[in-house]
């Protein structure tokens, strides 16, 4: 069988294929990075809000106890809001990984669009290959057909000869 003429091409789209499916589990990977630092996020979050009631009510209790009076209550909510400020920043933060995941999302979908493309291209040539094959398949058949013809003529001929000649 002849050499497919196109196979340089066919190898080319194999890896622009390979490449696709690697880009794609890369994004996937990145944007469930993104996600899971998101999710981080949230948490510490949370947890800086209830951490931010129990040492409030802790130096509520302890400037009580030592009775600090107007002094001591400015103090502490200058420690609260200092506190809530803290808070604000990790929502700052949390609000911007959401930006984050969701350009994530897209590169993902991005790469799956050209995964599915590149799969496309591939499967095209493949198909033109295999019709390349069955062409050549049958154009070999119908030469061995039309030398089996020959060859079956050349031997009556042959016999008809000899038949004519005693």
């Amino acid at each position: 069988m002849p050499p497919y003429r196109l196979q340089a091409l066919l190898d080319i789209r194999t890896r622009a294929e390979d490449e696709a499916k690697e880009a794609f589990s890369a994004a996937v990977k990145a944007a469930e990075k993104e996600k899971q630092q998101l999710v981080a996020l949230q948490k510490d979050l949370e947890k800086r809000k209830a951490e931010r009631k129990g040492k409030v009510q802790a130096f509520l209790q302890e400037v009580t106890a030592k009775g600090g009076g107007i002094g001591g209550f400015q103090q502490m909510s200058r420690f609260e809001q200092r506190l809530k400020d803290e808070e604000a920043q990790v929502a700052l933060e949390i609000e911007r990984q959401k930006e984050v995941v969701v350009q994530a999302d897209k590169l993902v979908e991005q790469r799956r669009m050209e995964m599915a493309e590149a799969a496309k291209e591939k499967k095209a040539i493949e198909k033109h290959r295999d019709n390349w094959k069955a062409e050549v398949r049958k154009e070999r058949m119908a030469k061995e057909e039309m030398n089996q013809e020959e060859i079956g003529n050349t031997l009556h001929l042959q016999r008809v000869r000899a038949e004519k000649k005693p």
